[in-house]
Parts: C-alpha cells; sequence; structure tokens
C-alpha cells in the first residue's frame, strides 16, 4: 500500500446480521478489513466492531479490499471462526459481486475458465502485483452476468467460483472489460503508478471517474445450524450515483 495521503472514508460500517456466531456488516469502500501496520491511519472494520461491540475475539474469516464495498463477515468466537474456516476451505461459501465496467459486453452470460498468476515484470508492465491469464497460473473460474448496459458501461454481476488474488478484476480486463476506477487494471497504464506516488489526488480521481475501483460485494450465502443462510447488500450509494448519472 502506498505511503502517500489516502482519501478518508465518507461512510461508517452498517451491521446487516447480527447472529449469536457471526456478524454480517457493510464494509465502505476506503475502510481496511483489518488493521495494517504501515498505514495507521487508515481505518478498519476489525477494530471498529471490537470497540463498537466490545468484543475482542470478532475475527474476519476473508477479507475485502480496502476499495471494495460491501457484505464482510465476522466471527465472534474461535467455534465459528473454526467452522467458517471450514466453510471456505470446502467452497460453501458462496459470494456474488456487482462490478461496473467500461465496455458493452455482447453476450448475457459467460463463464470464464481461464488460469490467473503474476503478469511479470517486463515490456509494457511494470507493476509487480499484477495478476493475468498465463498458461501456468492457478485455476480460476468466475460465471459473469450483465445486469444492465448504459452509455458505453456495463452493470455486471460476478461470481467467482474459486479464490485468486484480483480474479474478478483480472478476468474483466482479459475479457475486454476493465473496471471503472480501477487502478492496476483499468484504461489507464499510469495510475496505479501515480496513486503509489501521490496518494489519491483530485487529478487522478477525474481521470479514473471514481476514487476507487467500482467493485462491490453483494451477496453472501452458506449453509450455517442446517439451514442455507443468505446476507444482500444493495449496490454502495457512490457506485450507484455513477450507474445513474451516465448518459
Amino acid at each position: 500500500m502506498t505511503s502517500a495521503p489516502l482519501l478518508p472514508p465518507t461512510e461508517r460500517p452498517r451491521i446487516l446480521v447480527e447472529h449469536p456466531d457471526f456478524y454480517v456488516v457493510h464494509k465502505p469502500a476506503l475502510w481496511l478489513t483489518h488493521p495494517v501496520r504501515a498505514r495507521v491511519d487508515v481505518p478498519d472494520l476489525l477494530t471498529f466492531m471490537q470497540r463498537e461491540k466490545g468484543e475482542t475475539d470478532l475475527a474476519p474469516p476473508h477479507r475485502l479490499d480496502r476499495e471494495t464495498s460491501g457484505a464482510q463477515l465476522l466471527t465472534r468466537d474461535r467455534d465459528a471462526a473454526r467452522r467458517f474456516f471450514t466453510l471456505f476451505k470446502t467452497h460453501l461459501v458462496g459470494k456474488t459481486y456487482l462490478a461496473v465496467v467500461h465496455g458493452e459486453p455482447d453476450w448475457e452470460r459467460r463463464t470464464l475458465d481461464a488460469p490467473l498468476g503474476d503478469l511479470g515484470l517486463g515490456g509494457t508492465n511494470r507493476i509487480a502485483i499484477r495478476q493475468a491469464v498465463v498458461p501456468d497460473g492457478r485455476p480460476a473460474v468466475t460465471d459473469f452476468r450483465v445486469l444492465e448496459r448504459r452509455a458505453g458501461h456495463a452493470l455486471i454481476e460476478a461470481y467467482p467460483r474459486s479464490g485468486r488474488l484480483h480474479q474478478i478484476r483480472a478476468h474483466l480486463s482479459h475479457l475486454g472489460l476493465p473496471m471503472v476506477g480501477d487502478k492496476i487494471y483499468g484504461r489507464d497504464p499510469q495510475a496505479f503508478l501515480d496513486f503509489m506516488e501521490r496518494g489519491q489526488t483530485p487529478e487522478l480521481t477525474a481521470r479514473l471517474g471514481l476514487a476507487r475501483q467500482a467493485l462491490h460485494a453483494a451477496r453472501l450465502t452458506f449453509p450455517w445450524a442446517g439451514a442455507p443462510f443468505v446476507a444482500e447488500v444493495p449496490l454502495a450509494a457512490d457506485l450507484r450515483v455513477y450507474w445513474e448519472g451516465l448518459t
């Protein structure tokens, strides 16, 4: 993460579900999921919830990126943490995302089965963490569905069947549908380097269209206590405003 100044969040986390074993919380964009030693100036959801609820055993069984908004789980005790570890390991937790992308695909549904791995520095790539579809990559499968098209953009539902680094963003880029606001996989190859050097400046936000990547964790599904559990979070306000402003 850059050491340059970052934009502060404009929203506070909201508890969506308060279950005896876990919370489902709406993590706003620009909040970390848990503390990062190098960026103690950036608020994180875990510390916020520990202070709000007075529960020191809270733990995240998965992690949303700082720029991604939406449904984040927090377990309330060690037993629940162990149970969720097993659910994630056996691929019984379903995660559905919404993304706003540049481009209007000519398909309604598509499953991309394409291995992902490090692109590697060199050529046009100057970003070490950038992932790409590569022959020797790790298996990665994402189901996509177009929900709406508008003014050269699309609102896409994404369901990753695997959990690779930057999977949805890299797969959308591979399909020629870069995510709005994405500094690594978006249309501006200089954006991430400028961000690392100077932070999220107004000029960079204007270039990208958004101050963060247009990715939202909209739904979580998993079995719990013998029954299916579903938690949903409507599209974040900033993404809704961007989408509705397209003409």
